[in-house]
């Protein structure tokens, strides 16, 4: 998929750069797939903020993405490409030989007319679905269920994929993007292939208000703030004083280990 620059008629459109979306083929979802989707502005139940910088940006709807592949040992034709607002990477809407329709995550190499099926004997090719133990070792996966049955819920942004290093008796070793190497249950299922749209991490956005449209708010350097706002703050002029860096709240950020508990799953971590 290609990056476009645009004639710099403006200040803000020179270093703006767009997808190409000639891939999508229609601009209207399926009315029995879409739902509302109100927004929370980061905060929960109690009007208090939980996850910061969030808040206004374009309305939406939410369209409802079959993480599961309910749809099983049944043939299916991918009928059209869409652009989801809700996530970077495309969206194919598959109709099923029974009559029902999903919308898929899209992987690379999957355009309409695609046939795609999910399934414990399917073959293992792009776009089907099946559990681990059923897909060879080398092959490259996405949208992964952590525990049986439960649906998709790694990978599942565009260009990504996980490869599958060993199967094991009951569990499967899997290479994650970020480098972890991590074992799952050999019954867990995944779709083979990569997702598309892999461009996406290279867009130029421009401007502010191109974040604002996503509904991300502006984000404020500690070391800009006071020192009774972030401990960070204060000194003449840029001061981090030696200390390692931490949040508002004082715990430690960049880089330092969260993980409450020692996963016995996870062979080798992402970060040496």
């Amino acid at each position: 998929m290609a990056i476009i620059s645009r004639k710099p008629r403006s200040a803000s459109l020179r270093f703006q750069t767009f997808l190409d979306s000639s891939d999508i083929t229609t601009s209207t979802p399926e009315r029995s797939l879409v739902k509302g989707l109100r927004k929370r502005g980061g905060r929960n139940a109690y009007g208090r903020i939980t996850m910061r910088h969030h808040g206004g940006g374009a309305r939406q709807k939410y369209r409802i993405i079959d993480f599961r592949r309910s749809e099983r040992d049944i043939d299916g034709v991918v009928t059209t490409i869409e652009y989801d607002p809700n996530r970077n990477v495309r969206i194919g809407l598959v109709q099923y030989k029974n009559g029902a329709k999903r919308y898929i995550l899209l992987p690379t190499d999957v355009t309409v007319g695609t046939v795609v099926c999910a399934g414990v004997n399917v073959e293992p090719k792009v776009g089907n679905c099946l559990p681990l133990q059923g897909i060879p070792v080398g092959f490259f996966v996405h949208n992964i269920e952590m525990k049986p049955g439960e649906g998709g819920k790694l990978v599942r942004s565009a260009g990504l994929a996980a490869q599958i290093l060993a199967t094991t008796g009951e569990f499967v070793t899997l290479r994650m993007p970020s480098g972890e190497v991590r074992m799952l249950p050999a019954q867990c299922w995944a779709t083979v292939g990569t997702l598309g749209n892999a461009d996406f991490k290279n867009i130029t956005w421009g401007k502010a208000g191109r974040s604002r449209h996503r509904g991300i708010r502006p984000s404020v350097r500690g070391m800009a703030m006071n020192p009774v706002d972030h401990p960070h703050g204060g000194g003449e002029g840029r001061s981090k004083s030696g200390a390692h860096p931490v949040d508002p709240w004082g715990n430690g950020c960049k880089g330092t280990r969260t993980r409450k508990r020692i996963d016995s799953r996870i062979l080798s971590r992402r970060t040496k």
